[in-house]
This record gives C-alpha cells, sequence and structure tokens, in this order.
C-alpha cells in the first residue's frame, strides 16, 4: 500500500466515513460526499483503504488468546440454524453467558472482540450472527453487512436472538443463567429479548431503540441501559421508557455518558471515547456479575 495520505485525519473525511459505517448515508452518497471532500473521484476510491486501515478492526484482545477457548458454533433458531461465536475463558467450570448483539452490519471483528473481553472477566460469551438466515455476514465488506441488515426481518431476528437463550439455558458448559448485550441495532435488539425472554435474567442496551411504552410489562430482566449525551434520535425514547420501567416496577439502571456521540463504544469508529467505553464496560460486567453470578 502506498504512503497514507495526508487527509486520512481530516474532520470532515472522518465525520462522512463514520455516517457512512453507521449505516446513516449509503454508498452513493457517501462517495459523492467523499469525492467533493477529497477532491475528485479517484481521490476519494484511492482514500478508501487506507480509511478502513486507519479506523478499521483494531482487537484488545488477540483472537489467539490463549486463556480463551474460542470457535464458531451452530445454534437452533427459528428460521434454521444460526451461526455464532462462542467464547469463554479455558477450565472445566460451568459459568454464566452472555449474548453479544452486533451492530447494523453484521457480526463483524470487533463484535468477536468484544465477546472475548467479557470472556475474560469470567462469561460464556456468544456473539450471535443476525445474518445467519441470509448466509451470513460477508467477509470483509461492512457496506454489504449493512446492506443485508436491511433486508433482514425484524421479528426473524428477535426469534433467532431469543432461541440463543434457550440455547444457553441447557449448554453443558453454562450455569443456565443468562444476560445479553447488544449496540446500535443490537442494543434495541437487546431490548426486545427482554421483552420477549422471561428467561433472561439481564439486559444491557447501549445507545438502543427502546421498546413500545405498551411492551414494557412484559420484561422479567434487570436493564442496565447506557445512552450517548450527543445521540438526539435515540435519547428522544429514553423518558418514556422509563417511565414505563417505573411503573411496570422492573429493576433499572439508565446512565447518561457526556460529550459523546452513538456509538462510543465502537473502538473502531472516529466516535470512540476511550473513558466513557471503559466506565460502560465496567459497569456492564459489575452488573453482570451482580445479576448472573448470585
Amino acid at each position: 500500500m502506498n504512503k497514507c495520505p495526508d487527509n486520512i485525519s481530516n474532520p470532515e473525511i472522518v465525520s462522512l466515513y463514520d455516517d457512512y459505517t453507521q449505516g446513516k448515508t449509503g454508498r452513493r452518497e457517501f462517495l459523492r460526499s467523499l469525492s467533493r471532500v477529497a477532491g475528485g473521484t479517484a481521490a476519494a476510491v484511492s482514500l478508501l483503504p487506507f480509511l478502513e486501515k486507519a479506523y478499521g478492526m483494531p482487537q484488545m484482545v488477540d483472537e489467539d488468546d490463549d486463556r480463551l477457548e474460542t470457535r464458531y458454533v451452530d445454534y437452533k433458531g427459528e428460521s434454521g440454524d444460526v451461526r455464532a461465536y462462542l467464547a469463554r475463558p479455558k477450565g472445566e467450570a460451568n459459568l454464566p453467558a452472555v449474548i453479544v448483539i452486533h451492530e447494523n452490519r453484521g457480526l463483524q471483528p470487533h463484535i468477536e472482540d468484544v465477546a472475548r473481553r467479557v470472556a475474560l472477566e469470567g462469561f460464556l460469551a456468544l456473539a450471535t450472527d443476525a445474518l445467519s438466515p441470509l448466509g451470513g455476514t460477508p467477509k470483509g465488506d461492512e457496506s454489504e453487512g449493512r446492506a443485508l441488515m436491511q433486508k433482514l426481518d425484524s421479528e426473524t431476528a428477535v426469534d433467532n436472538n431469543v432461541a440463543a437463550v434457550r440455547y444457553l439455558n441447557t449448554h453443558p458448559q453454562t450455569t443456565g443463567k443468562v444476560g445479553c448485550m447488544g449496540f446500535c441495532w443490537g442494543g434495541g435488539m437487546a431490548n426486545q429479548m427482554a421483552v420477549n425472554c422471561p428467561s433472561l435474567s439481564a439486559a444491557v442496551p447501549f445507545y438502543g431503540r427502546q421498546p413500545d411504552p405498551e411492551d414494557v410489562p412484559r420484561i422479567k430482566a434487570a436493564m442496565l441501559c447506557h445512552y450517548a449525551e450527543n445521540d438526539e434520535r435515540i435519547n428522544a425514547g429514553i423518558a418514556e421508557f422509563e417511565e414505563a420501567m417505573k411503573k411496570a416496577s422492573i429493576e433499572y439502571q439508565v446512565h447518561m455518558y457526556p460529550d459523546c456521540g452513538h456509538a462510543f463504544f465502537n473502538d473502531t469508529g472516529s466516535r470512540y471515547n476511550e473513558e466513557a467505553a471503559k466506565l460502560a464496560f465496567d459497569r456492564t460486567i459489575a452488573f453482570f456479575r451482580d445479576k448472573l453470578k448470585t
């Protein structure tokens, strides 16, 4: 690869790429805007590999970390076999389980990395691939994953993730207790799992779309909700959600992270906030230890 262009850190270019990877703009609109800022179509196309590398896929826990056992598994979902990435600490002990639910681009390496982080904290982590009914998450092209996500049937996605809870309730390496955490699209899915799965013990949505207020009383899980201050669309539903949880006597916590935007936890994106992400993760692990290990 040639020398990295000087404009790779241009704030406008970074913002355009971030909106594109978060699904806020389509590929055509992104390339048109990038061409305008970069100085032409050829310049925009040549810049893409550097953007993907610069804001690509760092890993906090190596996929070959010798403290962990990792593998891909299939479990029975409502639509057929669902593929998932399983990570757990080495050893014979049965562990509480945590389902890790991806963003709007499918099961990307970043989410598998999050599963490994959770596993190192003493859990069996299962990162599900919601795109399994459509052939699975495409490798190496997040834009293809995002396009497939738009074709995904939402009820099927909920049913397949609820099936993951049943799979883990009786898994020979778990204690039977199961929680879930999800990000962006996965945050909304975590909320839907709480509504639709009474055996779920704990749910942690990160900046996720809230369920309909009339569905909230069906929640049996304890809730830990993370939100970003600068996330107007998602935050518009917080007050109504919180009021519904209060009325239904649901155990919940809501944390707002100042000066953060949507996707602040994702260390592969330009909106990553290291301090907020660490605090949210520490709170999440403490919550899971309290709700799943006692």
